[in-house]
């Protein structure tokens, strides 16, 4: 709309002094002002014309101006403040990072030993069962080889031994047992 008009105010005059003047008017210009042209009115009209305009659009065009530049600068120093807390967050998230990693690698490491420690008591007490096995193995074999012994030292003595063998010496007895153990 701006266009518009500042285009109709500059055209209507040019166009109105472009229709043309009758050999007459130029005459009768002359006998009443007394010159030839009216070149110098019109640089007069076209100054005060020109002061006015400036006297009414001047300041609110500046305004404008330096809003926008207030308006842009306030626009710069909110990117700025943004660019920088986004810089000491990026900081901040680092630091974290490096925190976690480094707990995330002490834990790996307490890990490690508390599984070699564990693997360490597992095998201790693997030892320990297996000696107590291997122990209670050599009393079982001990105690089946004392009651093999016992049953054939009964059996000997059931079988051969009557009430009229009553008076066997020790030596005869010894010598029957080793001969039925063997």
């Amino acid at each position: 709309m701006k266009k518009l008009a500042l285009f109709a105010l500059l055209m209507v005059p040019a166009i109105l002094m472009a229709s043309g003047h009758a050999s007459g008017e130029e005459s009768r210009y002359f006998a009443q002002t007394g010159r030839e042209s009216d070149y110098w009115p019109r640089v007069v009209n076209f100054t005060i014309f020109a002061a006015l305009l400036y006297y009414l659009v001047a300041n609110p065009i500046k305004d404008f101006f330096k809003g926008r530049r207030e308006g842009i600068a306030a626009q710069l120093r909110e990117i700025e403040e943004k660019l920088q807390s986004a810089k000491d967050e990026k900081k901040e998230a680092q630091a974290r990072l490096d925190e976690s990693t480094k707990k995330a690698d002490q834990i790996i490491e307490d890990a490690k030993k508390e599984a070699a420690l564990l693997a360490k008591k597992i095998a201790e007490a693997n030892e320990n069962e297996l000696a107590l096995l291997e122990k209670q193995l050599e009393e079982k074999m001990t105690l089946e080889e004392r009651k093999s012994a016992r049953e054939a030292i009964d059996e000997i003595l059931s079988e051969n031994i009557t009430n009229d063998d009553i008076m066997l010496d020790e030596a005869k007895v010894v010598d029957i047992i080793s001969k039925k153990v063997a």
